[in-house]
């Protein structure tokens, strides 16, 4: 599973990427909000983790945007506030969970396989972004940087293959 974390804490990044990654997942972190809006707009991600409170740019901010461009990626919401009313600003800006620090890893990795499971069943990937690269799937029709790349089937079908396993071929 492809994980984003976007969290401003370098030790508790670290410690998130470690055990994500010891857990079989391709991680990606973003330190800051401009950092993390960036990653979400132009990468694929199976989930993001988004810290609330980020320097540059406020977490739910960048949820509300995604959510504003058709972005159902789930996301689990960290913050320090865990106070009802900031749990709910945190759903209804567009998190799919929202977790309070304090948090035990093993909840945190339990909560995000959880949100990737609820992906509906039988939901196919209908085009794949990876930097400036995006592959539509329907239209068999690649772009980097809005540039039209042609392609044969059997390199279409190997640039998909690679994109839909992105952070881990």
């Amino acid at each position: 599973m492809r994980i984003l974390i976007v969290e401003d804490d370098r030790e508790a990044a670290n410690y998130l990427v470690k055990a994500l990654r010891e857990a079989g997942h391709a991680v990606e972190h973003a330190a800051d909000g401009e950092d993390g809006a960036h990653a979400v707009s132009t990468g694929t991600f199976d989930v993001v983790v988004m810290d609330r409170m980020l320097p540059k740019r406020d977490g739910l901010s960048i949820i509300q945007e995604m959510r504003g461009r058709g972005d159902e990626t789930p996301v689990l919401v960290l913050s320090a506030l865990g106070q009802v009313d900031d749990r709910v600003d945190g759903l209804k800006a567009g998190g799919d969970d929202y977790l309070a620090k304090p948090y035990a890893v093993s909840e945190l990795l339990a909560r995000v396989e959880a949100l990737a499971r609820r992906r509906r069943p039988g939901e196919v990937e209908t085009s794949y972004r990876v930097g400036d690269l995006v592959l539509d799937r329907l239209s068999h029709s690649v772009t980097r940087a809005g540039e039209e790349i042609v392609l044969q089937p059997r390199e279409f079908r190997l640039l998909e293959y690679l994109m839909k396993n992105a952070g881990q071929v």
